[in-house]
């Protein structure tokens, strides 16, 4: 079985390479990997759990790493063994190389298998083959973004502690705050220095004055505020020196001696 291919990965080219190399990393790229220990600069043993098609086994085998050329690429080399199941062996050929703040990784791949996996045709072999490459890379760019100096940049202390621009009105005890911390910052000053008071001075009125700007003006729009008109309002109190509720009962028993007289008729 061949396959060639590559990738691009959204991150320095040393920083690819660092992971190439990072036992931890490549445990969590790999499919079915249940262990991976570097035993030196050169050689890593590993156990991992397969499944192609039907048959599923778990091999034991060792890593070697050889034409090592930091940070361009190497070549890996490995074999495992699955017990009745049979074996796999075969090598990879990496390479690294710069496109802008990206690297792109190209790799050849040559392996054989043997015992009952032989026997499953090679159709299915590569099949599964190229679904675990896939599965490789998209475990292993997550992990490499992670690593990426552009990940870890932390939001500027600034940026986070920014007043909100065209926010609602500062409440009063927000406006009672400020202008009691400026004063005090301006008994500081006084202490310190009487020409630094005169000129902190000014700048506690400006802010003072700023921060009650806005609660007088929202108190001066509710003041001058038309109040809503009732119909109830617009009638007499005592028409004609009686009280309303008394021309509501004469109206009330006129209507009822209406109704009497045209029983009558």
């Amino acid at each position: 079985m061949e396959m060639t291919g590559e990738r691009r990965i959204p991150a320095p080219r040393q920083t690819v390479w660092a992971a190439l190399n990072n036992p931890d990393i490549l445990k969590a790229s790999i499919p079915g990997c249940q262990s991976l220990e570097k035993l030196n600069d050169e050689e890593m043993k590993a156990t991992a759990a397969v499944k192609v098609g039907p048959i599923s086994a778990r091999f034991n085998g060792t890593v070697h790493l050889t034409d090592i050329d930091p940070p361009n690429g190497y070549r890996i080399n490995g074999e495992g063994q699955g017990g009745a199941t049979g074996f796999a062996k075969g090598g990879a050929t990496v390479g690294l190389t710069d496109d802008g703040a990206d690297t792109v990784l190209n790799y050849a791949v040559s392996a054989q298998v043997g015992g009952k996996l032989a026997q499953l045709g090679g159709r299915l072999i590569d099949a599964t083959a190229k679904q675990m490459a896939d599965q490789f890379f998209e475990r292993f760019s997550k992990q490499v973004e992670a690593l990426s100096p552009a990940a870890a940049q932390p939001v500027p202390a600034e940026a986070e502690a920014a007043p909100a621009v065209g926010g609602a009105p500062h409440s009063l005890p927000e406006t009672v705050a400020a202008v009691e911390a400026a004063a005090s910052q301006a008994a500081a000053a006084e202490a310190a220095s009487p020409e630094a008071a005169l000129a902190h001075g000014g700048g506690v009125q400006a802010a003072a004055a700023a921060s009650m700007a806005e609660p007088v003006a929202v108190a001066k729009a509710a003041a001058t505020s038309p109040a809503a008109i009732s119909i109830w309002s617009l009638l007499p109190q005592e028409p004609f020196g009686l009280p309303l509720v008394a021309w509501v009962g004469l109206g009330v028993y006129a209507l009822i001696l209406l109704l009497a007289l045209g029983s009558m008729l």
